[in-house]
């Protein structure tokens, strides 16, 4: 996997992180620092746990499913690709609260990373993936982006929530179709 790629994988999974990080930024009356790193440690620490574990549990059982493994990792990013897209466009406006405890910050972190645990699977079927550099990577897109997304949200409110959601499912299901053709041989990058 080229830098690249795992680049966009990176910021196609910081997104969810990212929408949630502008609604704290809007739901905060005074951001502070603090605030940035927290969102990003919180945020960019479970983005880098999730895929770690996935890995590891894909790793597992990477040798009963080599055969359609691609289809696997094709799907899991269309379904997780799919789900953002969806949720760019609902209609409900769900926003968090403006406290960084762990009580808010712990079920948001976990809840905006799970699609990173489908992603550690598929880099278990994936052929040369460097898992340590993929999680430190994706977490320190993460962090960067999730303390971007709470100033973004103090200073422009909403705007760019669904569309940070609309692109990080498109550019997943596009990394999907990029997998899935290069082992099929359509194309190869």
């Amino acid at each position: 996997m080229s830098l690249a790629e795992l680049f966009l994988i990176a910021v196609g999974l910081s997104m969810d992180a990212f929408a949630v990080s502008v609604c704290k930024g809007l739901a905060v009356r005074e951001v502070k620092n603090r605030h940035f790193v927290i969102a990003g440690l919180w945020f960019g620490g479970f983005q880098a746990l999730m895929p770690f574990i996935g890995y590891m549990l894909g790793a597992s059982f990477e040798r009963y499913i080599t055969a359609f493994d691609h289809w696997v990792a094709f799907g899991l990013l269309l379904i997780i690709g799919g789900n953002m897209i969806k949720e760019a466009f609902s209609r409900e406006e769900e926003c968090a609260d403006g406290s960084f405890g762990v009580r808010a910050m712990f079920p948001m972190a976990v809840a905006t990373s799970i699609d990173a645990l489908a992603v550690g699977v598929t880099f278990a079927l994936l052929p040369q993936v460097n898992i340590g550099a993929a999680v430190l990577f994706i977490g320190a897109t993460t962090f960067v982006l999730a303390g971007a997304g709470v100033k973004i949200g103090s200073v422009f409110g909403l705007r760019y929530k669904s569309k940070a959601e609309l692109a990080g499912g498109i550019i997943l299901i596009l990394m999907g179709i990029k997998i899935l053709f290069e082992h099929l041989g359509i194309i190869n990058f």
